[in-house]
């Protein structure tokens, strides 16, 4: 049985130590700890912690360690916030992106408002939760401390409901988001509903008290719009669409955009999902939304001709990896905010680097490619004023940021 001494935390968490054939990771160690795993190839699997280290606490959870979840709950808050924080650093400092790095924003317990979970009938019960780390295995959950009450309180339902949506054995998913009207739940991959299940499905979708139920892309019941709030405008997202997971990170984020941005006066919000951004945006600016996915961008619109007190917003559907906004069409904004998955932005970015737009806010959630996307920006003639890492997915090794950059305007 291996003795293995953890020497620094990967990216994702896991305890990195130095092994016979070179660096095995060991998921639930901390940096300076002695521990015994059982390794195969570059995986370990914890066995004992032998020497701990001060870092360590005790998990809030019951289920941590089984669940692939969370990662990080048995780490000090102020050795993870620094953990995070170092993520963004050494990731801009791997392309030459000098930049002033704030610190963390912290995200609070039971303030997830989105969560996916995994679902599979077995012949014991219904299985709900998270799959276990490395594995498909479905870990069943009675509770998770990162998501709001109103989703924990739900759990139960939300099992009994599975087993209805559910036929097979096959595994399947289910989004939940806690709206302002209600539970929004959306379930893929379980196939087409028959007549008899639909029925059964919509009478306990309705004594369950969801908003909305979605199956496969089709909503079966909407008792009540699903809203969320972008700022005080009222949106309803696509079922099981794209939103920022935490409202309160959503609302750091939006701060920090639109204090830089503020002497904008037309601006485009590039990968604008359902409007996060941009519904904030006009209230002092004209925005052009740019957006591959249509119903988030119907979803959008809606929000924006319901609401009162903004300027003018003008949408267009078109993918960004594919057909990037050019520099002689950015060149009619002066500001321009950037949210892209993570994969990042790179062919956006070397237009936008050819560019005269003089402000921009760069949104990630993987610091490997917001930093990549930074240093094409910065060879282009843009100076990086800040970047500050935001804590969005508790517990984990994901983190955000938001990049702030600055160019002088070309004399014409």
């Amino acid at each position: 049985m291996p003795r293995l001494v953890i020497e620094k935390l990967g990216a994702q968490g896991d305890g990195i130590a130095t092994g016979e054939r070179g660096p095995v990771y060991v998921p639930f160690a901390l940096p300076g700890e002695v521990v015994n795993a059982a390794v195969e190839k570059e995986r370990g699997t914890l066995l004992a912690v032998l020497e701990p280290s001060p870092a360590r606490v005790e998990p809030p959870c019951r289920h941590f360690g089984e669940c692939g979840g969370c990662t990080l709950q048995h780490l000090r808050d102020d050795e993870y916030r620094a953990f995070k924080r170092d993520r963004v650093v050494q990731a801009l400092r791997r392309e030459r992106v000098e930049a002033e790095v704030g610190e963390l924003i912290p995200c609070p317990p039971a303030s997830r408002r989105r969560v996916t979970l995994s679902g599979r009938r077995t012949l014991a019960a219904m299985l709900l939760g998270y799959n276990r780390m490395q594995s498909h295995e479905i870990i069943d959950i009675a509770e998770c401390p990162i998501a709001v009450p109103e989703i924990v309180a739900a759990l139960p339902k939300l099992r009994a409901l599975a087993s209805t949506v559910s036929e097979g054995s096959k595994p399947f998913h289910v989004t939940v988001t806690a709206t302002e009207t209600g539970l929004d739940v959306a379930f893929a991959d379980v196939g087409k509903l028959s007549d008899d299940r639909r029925r059964a499905v919509s009478h306990e979708a309705t004594t369950a008290g969801l908003a909305r139920l979605a199956v496969d892309g089709e909503t079966i019941i909407e008792q009540r719009k699903p809203v969320v709030d972008f700022g005080g405008v009222q949106v309803t997202p696509p079922a099981g669409g794209f939103l920022q997971a935490v409202a309160s990170a959503e609302a750091a984020m939006a701060e920090l955009v639109i204090g830089h941005v503020a002497k904008a006066k037309r601006i485009a919000d590039l990968f604008a999902g359902a409007g996060a951004f941009a519904l904030r945006l006009a209230r002092t600016a004209e925005v052009r939304a740019v957006e591959s996915d249509a119903a988030a961008l119907a979803a959008l619109d809606r929000g924006f001709r319901f609401a009162s007190g903004l300027k003018r917003i003008t949408t267009e559907r078109r993918d960004l990896f594919r057909r990037p906004l050019t520099f002689k069409e950015l060149n009619a904004f002066d500001g321009v905010v950037f949210d892209p998955p993570r994969a990042g932005a790179e062919d956006q970015s070397r237009q936008l680097a050819k560019s005269d737009v003089p402000l921009v806010a760069a949104v990630s959630c993987n610091p490997q490619t917001l930093a990549r996307d930074l240093r094409i920006l910065i060879d282009g003639g843009y100076r990086v004023a800040s970047v500050t890492p935001v804590d969005q997915f508790l517990w984990s090794g994901h983190v955000e940021a938001v990049a702030l950059l600055e160019k002088p305007r070309k004399r014409r």
